[in-house]
């Protein structure tokens, strides 16, 4: 945006006087003349960057008072401290306060004593506070942590739809939406849904500044078992002592901290299970420097502003690149460097694919569950949380189905919901809500599954990404210039140590034939299965599937299947193949790989050292049989209890679960991944696929036990 010269001075004169500072960062002045101008704003700027100024300093330099929306009431009164410690004038309106306590601050926002109120987005369901609202000069509106008002937001929450029509009520007033990270996508979405650019309302300026954070080391490891997440975060706290490890559940994160305590190593624990109380008193803690290292869900986060938080591990992987980029954000706020590492075992994807199928209920279950709210609220309301919902509804196992179908009913007008509590609402029916009006809002939850799934295959495809991790993030969220190596990420770091020699003639045959491999089974198998038909594998499933046809079948025939394997697994490190997303990972060619197989570019690889089919032959001939370490016994016992319950679920005999070799054959093997697991003999891609999180698990649960 281009400023007038006059107003320059005046804005930073304004600057100094109310914050002390004598330059604006990046974008501030843009966002904040766009304000003054009377115009909207979408201010898309990364943690740490400044964007609280933006609004903050418009509503000083403006008539009226200025109301931000914030979802966590929490931090409220930690955001009105700190302007109330600069003079500045600004309080809050929320459930914490009592309502004599609300009136009066009612009445002094509307005699002018306040510039800043902040509110929750829920506060707007409440008639006398929307009445009082009518009768004040509300001259800007700020949307802190937009992004939760977006349907393909990584972080939605209903509540913040109640703003659309409180906002079309108010057409002279300005609107600023702020976030750290949103896709053009969720940009987009949020005009629409703030209805932004929509007469009278004038297309809004849309300032996206800097996502880019250099000073943060961005890393993957793979980690096989829970015990090698744990010794990886002790390796890092020793040189990174202060920051956040980030799991996916409650479960999760409470294990976390007692394995760390195990360790000596003091952490706190937070997460959306915990007492409000409990809650403030930990992040109070971390914030204020009593506390250096907090386990905790994504719970933990907005609003986290400490400057010398040096680390942030994801023990688990998220859903969604977005919601990653927003985490790791909070490390490394005051510029210096700061590490970022995310501990990948693709068992943790199940965790997330539980989330997706919560975060997107089929139409049967949200009939279920307006069935059961109909029938419970046709006398009278309901009070009651989520979870006691979930228990009346015969066979609902996710929580969060019910949550989210609760919260669709309520988006369409069937129910009516007040929330009494942190978990607690009062639930009604709507008048002459019927449920044909669910219609369209099938369509949106198809759409919405489908980009769900996109978004974590997308985060599958950064762990697997053998570029630059910064230049990945950045092309994600639409940066126009983005360079394609960095001075921080652990795929640059391995890319500039890594001095190889060129490949010979006789390496570009293999590379070749391996590349040919993979693009004639089109990305419809895994790397196992590429390896099989690469080494001239006779086994049932390549036969079934025709694969011995192919033109590619044996052309490693001489190197063997592990060979052939070791070769793929380097060519996916270069970045020449990729692996899909879901539960049996894919591999198929990329540009890159294509361009190698035809000899334009070259591959940077650890050429790999593997026994000749020969050998490999003889050494399988005498291991025909998989011969058992005594440590094994234990595994294979789980093992096969884990298939006697089964068998009796299914009542069919245990053999038709796995065979005995399969079962010994794991325990002897210890397979930690997906792509292991499915090498072993008599698991194809159906049993793969139905019991292949159950037999991973089983084996991480007795690696960690092992090394306890």
């Amino acid at each position: 945006m281009n400023l007038p010269a006059e107003a320059k001075p005046r804005l930073e004169a304004a600057l100094k006087t109310h914050f002390g500072f004598s330059t604006f960062k990046t974008g501030q002045m843009d966002a904040v003349g766009a304000c003054l101008s009377g115009g909207d704003a979408v201010v898309i700027m990364p943690t740490g960057s400044g964007k609280s100024l933006c609004y903050q300093l418009s509503a000083l330099m403006l008539e009226g008072v200025t109301l931000v929306v914030s979802p966590l009431i929490a931090l409220m009164k930690d955001q009105v401290d700190a302007l109330t410690a600069r003079d500045l004038p600004a309080t809050f309106l929320n459930s914490s306060l009592g309502w004599d306590e609300m009136r009066r601050r009612l009445d002094a926002m509307a005699s002018g004593a306040y510039k800043l109120v902040y509110v929750a987005p829920e506060r707007f369901q409440n008639k006398t506070f929307s009445e009082r609202l009518s009768t004040i000069d509300v001259s800007l509106v700020a949307v802190d942590e937009a992004h939760c008002i977006s349907q393909w937001g990584h972080d939605f929450r209903p509540d913040y739809l109640r703003l659309r029509p409180v906002l079309a009520a108010m057409p002279k007033t300005r609107i600023m939406a702020l976030t750290a990270t949103a896709t053009p996508e969720v940009r987009a979405d949020i005009v629409e849904q703030l209805g932004l650019g929509i007469a009278p309302r004038m297309p809004p300026l849309v300032a996206v500044h800097g996502f880019e954070r250099p000073n943060l080391h961005l890393a993957v490891t793979r980690t096989p078992t829970h015990r090698a997440k744990l010794n990886r975060i002790l390796d890092v706290l020793e040189q990174y002592p202060t920051g956040i490890v980030y799991a996916s559940t409650r479960k999760q994160v409470e294990r976390v901290q007692a394995m760390l305590a195990a360790e000596g190593r003091a952490c706190e624990v937070y997460h959306g299970g915990m007492a409000d109380a409990d809650r403030k008193r930990v992040q109070d803690r971390f914030i204020g420097g009593g506390a250096p290292l907090v386990a905790a869900t994504n719970a933990f986060g907005m609003g986290v502003d400490r400057g010398d938080l040096r680390m942030v591990m994801h023990w688990d992987i998220p859903g969604s690149v977005e919601a990653y980029y927003q985490e790791v954000g909070r490390a490394g706020r005051d510029g210096a460097p700061a590490w970022c590492e995310l501990l990948f075992n693709y068992a943790d994807v199940r965790t997330q694919e539980f989330f997706l199928e919560g975060a997107n209920p089929t139409r049967a279950q949200v009939q279920s569950v307006w069935d059961l709210v109909r029938t419970t609220c046709a006398t009278e309301p309901e009070q009651c949380t989520v979870a006691e919902w979930a228990r009346r509804l015969p066979g609902a196992k996710n929580e969060m189905m019910v949550r989210t179908a609760l919260s669709l009913l309520e988006r369409v007008g069937l129910i009516e919901r007040r929330r009494d509590g942190a978990e607690s609402y009062t639930t009604q029916l709507a008048a002459g809500a019927e449920m044909a009006d669910l219609g369209n809002s099938f369509q949106y939850l198809d759409r919405k599954k489908a980009r769900d799934r996109r978004k974590l295959d997308t985060m599958l495809k950064y762990v697997d990404a053998r570029t630059c991790r910064h230049a990945f993030v950045l092309s994600y969220f639409g940066e126009q210039e983005v360079t394609s190596t960095c001075d921080n990420c652990d795929r640059c770091a391995r890319q500039r140590t890594m001095k190889r020699p060129a490949l010979s003639e006789e390496q570009w045959v293999e590379v070749q034939k391996a590349l040919s491999c993979v693009a004639r089974m089109n990305g419809r198998f895994g790397l196992a299965r590429v390896a099989q038909v690469l080494a001239g594998s006779r086994a049932k499933p390549v036969i079934d599937r025709g694969l011995d046809q192919l033109s590619t079948h044996g052309l490693m025939q001489d190197r063997g299947e592990r060979f052939a394997r070791a070769l793929l697994e380097a060519l996916l490190q270069d970045g020449c193949i990729e692996l899909g997303g879901g539960e049996y990972p894919l591999a198929s060619l990329t540009a890159r790989g294509s361009q190698v197989m035809r000899r334009q570019k070259e591959p940077a690889l650890d050429w790999p050292d593997a026994p000749t089919a020969s050998r490999k032959a003889s050494a399988e001939k005498r291991n025909d049989t998989p011969a058992l370490r005594a440590a094994d016994a234990p595994l294979l016992q789980a093992l096969k209890a884990w298939r006697t319950k089964q068998a009796k679920a299914s009542g069919k005999p245990a053999y038709t679960v796995l065979h005995d070799r399969s079962l010994a054959e794991i325990a002897a093997r210890r397979p930690e991944t997906w792509t292991d697991l499915e090498t072993v003999p008599g698991i194809g891609p159906a049993k793969l696929a139905k019991h292949g999180e159950a037999l991973l698990a089983i084996v991480a649960e007795h690696l960690d036990t092992e090394l306890d």
